[in-house]
């Protein structure tokens, strides 16, 4: 989805593939059949923004071959589907029954992560719409802060600034630019954008940025506007933004609220568990951790990260920090220019929701994922922005 800009650029608003994840490129064309071309009968448009996820297998297809990623591309447009960016996040096994540490590998201190984000980077110029010439890509920030001493990140900053140079090629070759996105999330290497700031200033390259995923920012109650502006002043760019709401628990002490909660911890994916005290911002790793180790104080709200759908909050006593994605968002694209100009839903947490709340059919998840555009869609106009044909 396209739109205007009070300033003429043009904005991109796609939802994010990984919700229904393929490990390959007949998977790969099948998403597009099954899930993406009927989310976009559903809102009536003509073309659809996608955020698309290749794992490594399918892109390693496609770099093999020139004639499946032109097949690709012709695959998109035949659907009335369109890619400006890529999650670059997820390696492999995003559908897997356990993701949750698996996601953060390999990490940045891996060459195989530099050598993955490369390939999706040559595979978007391809793949971006004719009249485009510029894409992004999000992967993650940096890797999991456990595993993250001050040898890795060195490791990192070297492997993120031959990327820079590799993107520079790229766009001398191609006349495209191609910008990378480290995505801040908690428990991660880098946590908060503020984290960012040190390690994206001393790799000096305006290809390299943060991708603010919102749901993120609400988990470590990150103020967007101080947040942003603190980005901005440093000259960090923000290629892309994700949008999306984390579990927000008023009264976590109170025994309704808790049964509420041990709804959401599922085995699948990790749920960091936040909460800010006078002492500062205290948490867990996952939401079970939260609810049995007895190590989180409960006397002030807690947010989870659980990406919860945007225009379905949870049923009360528990609700969802959309008034942070409206915020950010204001700051984002509601000023005289956009920080950004791709933003992508990504709630690719559809099938861990409590079972009420969980969709039982393409059909269902459709409908959903189609919601959340359509609210998407009403808060840029609200904006100011006009949306496009």
């Amino acid at each position: 989805m396209r739109f205007r800009h009070p300033d003429g650029t043009t904005v991109h608003l796609a939802y994010c593939t990984n919700v229904h994840p393929a490990e390959t490129l007949d998977g790969v064309l099948a998403q597009l059949r099954d899930h993406c071309e009927p989310v976009r009968r559903r809102l009536g448009r003509d073309r659809l923004g996608i955020g698309l996820w290749l794992a490594r297998d399918a892109a390693r297809a496609l770099t093999a071959d020139s004639g499946a990623l032109r097949g690709l591309r012709g695959e998109l447009d035949r659907r009335g589907l369109e890619v400006v960016t890529l999650n670059g996040f997820p390696y492999r096994g995003f559908g897997s029954q356990t993701v949750k540490h698996r996601v953060y590998r390999p990490d940045w201190t891996d060459p195989e992560r530099l050598a993955h984000t490369t390939d999706l980077a040559r595979l978007l110029t391809v793949l971006l719409p004719d009249d485009l010439t510029e894409g992004t890509i999000s992967t993650l920030p940096l890797g999991w802060r456990t595993t993250f001493d001050d040898r890795a990140a060195h490791t990192a900053h070297t492997a993120l600034t031959t990327l820079a140079e590799r993107l520079d090629a790229l766009a001398d070759l191609t006349g495209t630019s191609i910008r990378v996105a480290l995505e801040p999330e908690p428990g991660c290497a880098v946590e908060t954008t503020a984290d960012a700031i040190e390690p994206l200033t001393a790799i000096g390259s305006a290809r390299i940025g943060v991708c603010v995923d919102t749901c993120h920012l609400a988990t470590s109650f990150e103020d967007p506007r101080t947040a942003l502006t603190a980005l901005t002043d440093a000259g960090v760019t923000i290629p892309k933004a994700q949008l999306s709401a984390a579990l927000h628990a008023e009264e976590p002490h109170l025994p309704e609220v808790r049964a509420a909660l041990a709804s959401f911890a599922e085995p699948r994916f990790l749920h960091q568990t936040r909460t800010r005290t006078s002492a500062g911002l205290r948490g867990t790793d996952d939401l079970d951790e939260a609810l049995t180790g007895r190590v989180l104080p409960d006397g002030t709200p807690w947010r989870s990260h659980f990406h919860v759908p945007l225009h379905m909050p949870p049923q009360p006593p528990l609700t969802h920090t959309l008034p942070v994605l409206q915020e950010a968002l204001a700051h984002l694209v509601g000023q005289s220019t956009p920080l950004t100009r791709h933003l992508e839903v990504e709630t690719y947490t559809w099938q861990t929701l409590p079972a009420a709340q969980r969709p039982h059919s393409r059909a269902q998840l459709a409908d959903g994922i189609a919601a959340e555009l359509r609210l998407a869609r009403d808060l840029l106009v609200d904006l100011g922005l006009k949306e496009l044909p």
